[in-house]
């Protein structure tokens, strides 16, 4: 069970993909965000996804609560996995009769000093709930079927289907690979339609932007460079644009669904992003990148995959705190240039891993 922001649902991967591993049965999630299902459904270990709308709506108000919880009883009691902060959920499990001694909580196992996001999933999904039903199958001797689910780090798959998907898409909108990917905004960015607020510590000024657009264009003249982001983050890409002035730059941020943003991040020979979803996201499929970081810790959260793309973290202070405004436009214009690009190739062979029924997150 895991209501969280994009980025948050990609770092769980690392949770469900160990999971899946030590029992070999597919994990149902319970969780919430337009985003949830498109980025995990037809993951490797991945089982049903049961999507709340708001977890603030009272039960008795909330019909996709109640449909939640009819479902949960449907299936039974069995290990789950609670990893919310918050108490907002806690309750629909136990209206579900899944009782407490069923459950692990993460607050019950905080961060380590230093620990990485993904390393406290590694090292929750190595812990089990007090009871485990007699049906489930046995822990060989303890230990995960699959060493390779104890590498830290998040992993996404992209699928046959999306790659042609993406392909047909960057021929209507006459996008020629090699591609370079930038993410300017964050989902504060145009709330209220005001891009500099007090609250967002992910702001980085329109005219560094510029700077880096044009710097892109000089050093990799033969790839086009495309800018993500949602519909509320269109109108500031293409502002940005404008003020670039630069050849085969596209805004996307008008058409970019979840799977078809994974398969982008997959093709591109790198990215350039504040820290976000994308970043995860790209760090899931081994996109090479520059992420540029503000209030949050990269201990916790630089963006980690599996894949082992090259990943360098800028970090920057202002009046003596952490501040993305630190950051100078030299900076990352410099670990571009020092960035391990991804050669180009049309498509990655990658194997897929089929389930069948579950451990539940939540």
């Amino acid at each position: 069970m895991r209501c969280g922001a994009f980025g948050d649902m990609v770092l769980l991967t690392a949770l469900i993909r160990t999971l899946h591993a030590e029992f070999g049965l597919p994990v149902d999630i319970l969780t919430s965000g337009p985003w949830s299902a498109p980025l995990l459904a037809g993951q490797p270990g991945v089982g049903e996804i049961l999507t709340l709308r708001s977890r603030k709506t009272p039960y008795w108000l909330a019909p996709d609560q109640r449909l939640a919880v009819r479902r949960l009883r449907a299936r039974g009691s069995g290990p789950t996995w609670f990893c919310d902060g918050g108490e907002a959920v806690r309750p629909l499990l136990a209206r579900a009769g899944i009782g407490a001694e069923f459950i692990v909580d993460v607050k019950d196992h905080p961060l380590r000093p230093g620990e990485h996001a993904t390393e406290q999933w590694l090292r929750l999904a190595q812990i089990m709930p007090a009871v485990m039903p007699a049906a489930m199958p046995a822990r060989a001797t303890g230990m995960l079927r699959a060493s390779a689910a104890f590498t830290a780090g998040c992993q996404l798959e992209v699928g046959d289907r999306q790659r042609a998907e993406l392909d047909a898409w960057l021929a209507a909108r006459g996008i020629v690979a090699p591609l370079i990917a930038v993410q300017m905004g964050n989902k504060r960015t145009m709330r209220r339609g005001l891009r500099r607020l007090a609250v967002n510590s992910k702001y980085w000024p329109m005219e560094r932007w510029v700077e880096v657009l044009r710097h892109l264009r000089a050093a990799c003249p033969a790839h086009a460079i495309v800018l993500l982001g949602t519909g509320p983050e269109y109108a500031l890409n293409r502002d940005t644009a404008a003020s670039a002035a630069i050849e085969r730059l596209y805004n996307v941020a008008d058409d970019l669904p979840v799977p078809r943003l994974v398969a982008l991040l997959e093709r591109a020979a790198g990215l350039v992003t504040v820290d976000s979803g994308p970043a995860h996201a790209g760090a899931a499929v081994g996109c090479p990148q520059v992420v540029l970081f503000g209030k949050a810790l990269p201990s916790l959260y630089r963006p980690w995959g599996t894949r082992g793309g090259d990943v360098k973290v800028l970090t920057g202070r202002l009046d003596g705190d952490a501040s993305m405004l630190g950051i100078a436009a030299r900076d990352v214009q410099n670990a571009w240039d020092a960035l391990e690009l991804r050669p180009q190739r049309s498509a990655l062979s990658m194997s897929g891993v089929t389930s069948t029924t579950p451990p539940l997150v939540t």
